[in-house]
């Protein structure tokens, strides 16, 4: 059946699962879940062109179009993992708590200096979105760059079990859907097993040689690695010059020493752009088109960019939120040398039982800050109101309320960073800022 498949997917090598997105000869698979249905929009997507339909649904049987298959997403996945098997192209594998996504378009941005790359679109890294990924490399990409995520332990290792990668790299690991993970140690058990995958098929991982725990799981897989880092022991060395407010460091080349001005926020982007250097010189990408490709490089999407408003300079962040991620953003805004600080910070999700512990120390840093101004939003930090420990603090339960506040008090000529994760929508309170 999967080679039934294999043969119409290579006729137009187009696959969707939105029946709104049917193109002549595509492959349309109908998913089922809590509120929707594809298996409906069958029909629909046959009139409009799709040459074959993998639908769920037993009524579709005797129409030679369909492939009737008790589990859709197992069958996708089955179609990617055929697929990737037939690609002799490296496949480098990216995943981490924090900076997958960041990493993953610097590496795009500097291997496509030299090759033709196909590189997972924004974060769909996921069960659904890495064998999606897989089945629209192009027939002529050279090098692809796959990015997988989890939020729980074994996930990594069935994305590699599809996406098969020669390549990998872990760009750290921290306290991140502990719900899911159970403890920091699940978090670390979950992301190296990209490490022992490649350990198997004998593979090379890029390792940030600043990083301990990454450095010692390395070791302990027996893997062949390339260091980076500011470390001596790197074999690709970089060192930070510090983010005001955008991150540069320089990168040594022998006798040569190249001067990188990014545009990316914080002194925590050096790890993602030493790690995008590394697999660049790797593949023997000039250092002057690394320089380049990373200078020119505009991040978006909400993740770790830089907006000067007219009323205030504003650190935009609102992608992601865990411990780790609030810790160095926080490192990094005590850092700058700009005046009149503003954190407006939301809940953390996914933290499980560690929560109010995690948002506690949140609130307990910043309130023994008096620099830096506080607005937390959310019901996870609920626990600030009306607490005299907290009287620096203001909180809102929503980003609506918070929002009502800024119109009423507004701020203006102060430096802003506005972080939470998607799900707390305090990309909201931007044109307010």
């Amino acid at each position: 059946m999967i080679e039934q498949l294999y043969e119409a997917y290579l006729s137009s090598r187009t696959v969707t699962t939105d029946s709104r997105l049917i193109t002549p000869g595509c492959i349309f698979l109908a998913f089922k879940g809590e509120n929707f249905d594809g298996n409906a929009f069958v029909l629909q997507a046959l009139e409009q062109g799709a040459a074959l339909c993998v639908t769920s649904d037993s009524r579709h049987s005797t129409n030679p179009r369909c492939i009737v298959v008790p589990d859709v997403l197992q069958t996708l996945q089955q179609l990617a993992a055929h697929h990737r098997r037939q690609l002799s192209i490296p496949f480098i594998g990216i995943t981490g708590t924090n900076g997958k996504t960041t990493t993953k378009e610097l590496v795009h941005a500097v291997l496509s200096r030299r090759y033709r790359t196909h590189a997972t679109a924004g974060n769909f890294n996921n069960h659904l979105g890495v064998p999606l990924t897989l089945l629209a490399i192009p027939a002529d990409t050279e090098i692809a760059i796959i990015e997988m995520g989890a939020s729980h332990p074994g996930e990594i290792d069935a994305l590699c079990r599809i996406a098969d990668p020669d390549f990998g790299l872990i760009t750290n690991v921290g306290r991140a859907h502990l719900e899911g993970f159970g403890s920091f140690e699940g978090v670390i058990l979950t992301k190296t097993e990209l490490y022992r995958h490649l350990a198997a098929k004998h593979g090379t991982a890029f390792v940030n040689a600043d990083n301990d725990i990454l450095t010692a799981q390395a070791a302990q897989c027996g893997l062949t690695t390339v260091t980076y880092g500011q470390s001596d022991q790197a074999a690709i060395k970089g060192h930070l010059v510090g983010s005001e407010p955008y991150m540069k460091y320089y990168v040594e080349d022998g006798d040569n020493v190249y001067s990188i001005q990014s545009h990316l926020l914080g002194n925590y982007n050096f790890d993602n752009a030493m790690a995008a250097t590394a697999i660049g010189r790797f593949f023997r990408v000039d250092l002057w088109d690394i320089k380049e490709a990373i200078e020119q490089y505009q991040p978006s999407n909400r993740r770790s960019q830089f907006k000067d408003t007219g009323r205030n300079a504003l650190f935009l962040d609102c992608y992601n939120a865990n411990p780790s991620s609030m810790k160095v953003a926080l490192d990094n805004l005590e850092a700058l040398a700009m005046p009149a600080k503003t954190a407006i910070l939301g809940g953390m999700k996914e933290l499980g039982a560690e929560s109010q512990a995690e948002h506690q120390a949140i609130a307990d840093r910043l309130e023994a800050h008096p620099d830096i101004e506080t607005i937390l939003v959310g019901p996870e930090f609920g626990f600030i109101h009306d607490n005299p420990s907290y009287s620096r603090l203001l909180w809102f339960a929503d980003v609506e309320a918070a929002k009502a506040y800024l119109q009423a008090h507004p701020l203006t000529h102060r430096t802003i960073l506005l972080k939470g994760s998607n799900s707390t929508r305090m990309w909201l309170l931007e044109e307010v800022l």
